[in-house]
């Protein structure tokens, strides 16, 4: 069985599988390959729809250029024992997670970063130096999130701003996109004066504007019953594994 990372022309008989239709599984054994590394392959770089064999092949060479850090640059910390190609690994998932779902790349790769750190905090310099991009880079994205309400700065010492991901900053986020919810089903109402409230267009704004009323406040009402769970500790099990504190301290 072929060992190492996986060459070129493997990436293309990966391509070639996905279009036929075909499973993972199925691909890997073409290739004399685990089935977990043809779907870490294809999941870390754009999923089944995506996935395109040169882009896969380019963007591994860049990890392995990014992995290989320039003189003073110190690589980010593995601590607690962590593998670090693992950690990378599922980086790249998560990063990949957040753009089908809608996050633009440079936005996922920060939020990943943040995410994916025991601080739950960098400074703009510090995500430099981890996703190696301009800081002009950085702080668009970091505005991009802000406005979204995924992060939040503030100022540590020597007054340097750090960005933050934390439990109350989520929930804020599922606060604002609630509010926006609300003021889409306005927007949508306002339609209905104004092509006439007997006319299937008017109709079809209004049952829009109720659904998305339905959603924004079932949205609000869960994020608040459920804000105590993001700031739960885990407690200790039996096989070393943390589960939730029902009294959440």
């Amino acid at each position: 069985m072929p060992g190492g990372r996986l060459t070129q022309q493997e990436r293309q008989q990966i391509a070639l599988g996905l279009a036929d239709g075909l499973a993972y599984a199925e691909v890997a054994r073409g290739l004399g390959r685990p089935t977990s590394t043809v779907t870490r392959e294809v999941m870390r770089n754009g999923g089944p729809t995506a996935y395109r064999a040169d882009l896969a092949h380019r963007a591994t060479e860049h990890r392995k250029r990014r992995q290989a850090a320039p003189p003073g640059v110190q690589p980010p910390e593995q601590a607690r024992g962590r593998d670090p190609e693992a950690v990378r690994e599922y980086e790249e998932v998560l990063t990949t997670r957040l753009m089908r779902q809608g996050v633009p790349k440079m936005m996922a790769r920060v939020l990943t970063c943040l995410f994916t750190t025991d601080a739950g905090s960098l400074t703009a310099s510090e995500l430099v130096r981890r996703l190696q991009v301009s800081p002009a880079s950085v702080s668009k994205a970091v505005a991009y999130l802000e406005g979204q309400g995924l992060v939040r700065r503030e100022r540590g010492e020597n007054r340097r701003e750090r960005y933050l991901v934390d439990g109350d900053v989520w929930y804020q986020s599922m606060i604002a996109a609630a509010r926006s919810n609300a003021e889409f089903a306005r927007t949508a109402r306002q339609g209905v004066d104004v092509l006439g409230p007997d006319t299937p267009a008017a109709a079809r704004l209004e049952n829009i504007a109720r659904f998305v009323d339905f959603v924004g406040e079932s949205i609000t009402s869960a994020a608040e019953q459920a804000r105590e769970i993001l700031h739960t500790q885990p407690e200790p099990t039996s096989d070393g594994a943390g589960a939730p504190s029902s009294n959440g301290v």
